[in-house]
């Protein structure tokens, strides 16, 4: 039988020892978030991945506030984030640091994720859009790819959170892989 493990089993990493570990090269970028409870759950997501980073941008609310800080945990202590007053400017200093940026969105010649691939070293930055409107044109129109989250059922869209959840787990394991095989 399986017992369930009490939190002092998990080992898991201190705040100090997650700001000194090697982080995931990813940023996640929040396009608009209106739900504080959704950007509370990605820092959480964030956290659980060792992202490097959460870019909030535009209306987005920023740490500390009760409502994010309720849903992430202490993520907010964890995870390193910056405010754009635009996605825009945050794409800007994201493609200046050599990162490869994809927006989550439904869009002609969209890469469906379980077909995109991440080259070896390539830091990657995966804007969010907001929960009715999704990832702004203009946006698109500067990343540098556009990536799907295949879907088989009746809905069009998933909870930010939840999309977020899906492409930082996909990515994450295809960096390790990366990351594993260039070791061998």
């Amino acid at each position: 039988m399986n017992r369930k493990l009490k939190n002092s089993e998990l080992d898991r990493k201190t705040v100090e020892e997650f700001k000194e570990a090697k982080k995931t090269p990813i940023i996640v970028v929040l396009d608009n978030i209106r739900s504080l409870n959704n950007i509370g759950s990605v820092f959480r997501t964030a956290d659980a991945f060792l992202i490097e980073a959460v870019y909030l941008c535009g209306i987005c609310a920023q740490p500390p506030h009760k409502d994010i800080t309720k849903t992430a945990l202490g993520a907010t202590e964890t995870v390193t984030w910056r405010y754009f007053e635009s996605t825009l400017e945050a794409v800007e200093d994201l493609k200046q640091k050599g990162f490869k940026i994809a927006a989550i969105e439904q869009a002609e010649d969209a890469i469906m994720l379980n077909d995109f691939e991440i080259e070896t070293d390539q830091k990657l930055a995966i804007i969010f859009g907001n929960e009715v409107k999704g990832v702004k044109q203009h946006v698109i129109d500067v990343s540098d790819c556009v990536l799907e989250i295949p879907q088989i059922g009746s809905k069009h869209s998933f909870n930010i959170a939840v999309s977020a959840g899906i492409v930082m787990w996909d990515c994450y394991l295809k960096i390790v892989k990366n990351n594993q095989q260039k070791s061998q």
